[in-house]
């Protein structure tokens, strides 16, 4: 069952002194306010926070693999941004997280579930890609383990949290939730992984993979070798529609088609939806009828409304459409995305 929606009143109060401390801030910075009113103003904003997010428990995958499956596929300000899953490898060593959340407050009810299935701490943190309902968790972790707690990220991951896309994302968390994030701050990740990186936890060998751009040029997955399992973060996704924005669907199939030659047999665990072997098919075989036919449309030079028609009339998308969360408000934008990189490539 959902949790009952917040007060107005409270909304209300919240939201405004949330806003007016961030514009104090701004102002602070710009010179316009004084000294005293911009550290009391980032004070306010450090202490609202938003209310907790009800315990969702752990399902063990696998013999070190556990996860927190997100029913939902989009925020909103019932789940209070509870839409991507969060990952734990329990090791010799330690916990590793791989995508904390969408708010400190996810974050720290992911905590709460830990302790429940051990005493071990959390020792390393790794973000798929930039997309704020992956990382904006880091929070809760730095603070329950410290600040210099190692927070895997690619390069480019890194620079986007930093800049204002991270900013950006902690953003459209608070609108989206109606506030239920409120306290979130950014962290970012502290330390670099590339394609090919080995992690040794003791008994558990995590990889990395990193073959281009996928749904942002930056996507990494990680392997948990002993187990068989691979977090394939927004790679792939089990029954959802994607944000394409900045990602490449030829690159997304090449992606999956190196995922599946160098880790063979995987089962495959994706950021969004249930983990299963199945799932490289259904992202594939989605993505592959979209492909084909924005091709044909920019070819034919016919315009992305073609491209439509035939992508959805074609039975591997039409039979996506009833189980696939986010499909009526989101399909004809992906498809027009793939026709555009197609014209590109024309």
């Amino acid at each position: 069952m959902p949790p009952a929606p917040l007060r107005p009143t409270f909304n209300l109060q919240r939201r405004h002194l949330l806003g007016w401390g961030v514009a104090a801030a701004s102002l602070a910075a710009a010179g316009a306010v004084a000294p005293h009113i911009a550290a009391f103003a980032a004070d306010a904003v450090d202490f609202i926070r938003g209310p907790k997010v009800p315990d969702v428990p752990f399902t063990r995958l696998s013999e070190h693999v556990h996860v927190i499956y997100a029913a939902d596929g989009f925020p909103t300000e019932s789940n209070q941004g509870m839409m991507s899953n969060i990952t734990a490898v329990k090791t010799a060593k330690g916990l590793v997280i791989l995508d904390s959340g969408a708010s400190v407050q996810i974050g720290e009810m992911a905590i709460r579930q830990l302790r429940k299935l051990t005493d071990q701490p959390v020792v390393a943190v790794f973000n798929s890609h930039y997309h704020g309902d992956h990382w904006l968790g880091n929070d809760a972790f730095a603070s329950a383990y410290g600040q210099d707690l190692p927070i895997y990220a690619m390069p480019h991951t890194r620079e986007q949290i930093l800049g204002a896309t991270g900013t950006e994302w902690q953003q459209a968390m608070l609108k989206w939730t109606n506030q239920s994030s409120a306290g979130t701050r950014i962290v970012a990740p502290n330390r670099d992984v590339k394609h090919g990186d080995v992690f040794d936890f003791g008994d558990v060998t995590l990889r990395a993979h990193h073959y281009g751009t996928a749904h942002t040029p930056s996507d990494v997955c990680i392997e948990v070798v002993q187990d068989k399992l691979t977090y394939v973060g927004d790679v792939m996704m089990n029954r959802r529609i994607a944000n394409m924005d900045e990602g490449s669907y030829p690159g997304s199939l090449a992606y999956m088609a190196a995922l599946e030659k160098n880790i063979p047999g995987s089962n495959w665990l994706p950021g969004h939806g249930h983990a299963g072997q199945e799932v490289m098919t259904w992202q594939r075989e989605l993505f592959a009828a979209i492909w084909e036919h924005a091709q044909k449309a920019a070819r034919d030079m016919a315009g992305p409304d073609a491209a439509i028609a035939a992508a959805k009339a074609d039975p591997r998308v039409a039979s996506k459409a009833k189980d696939t969360a986010g499909w009526d408000n989101n399909i004809g934008k992906y498809i027009s995305l793939a026709y555009l990189e197609a014209e590109q490539n024309v």
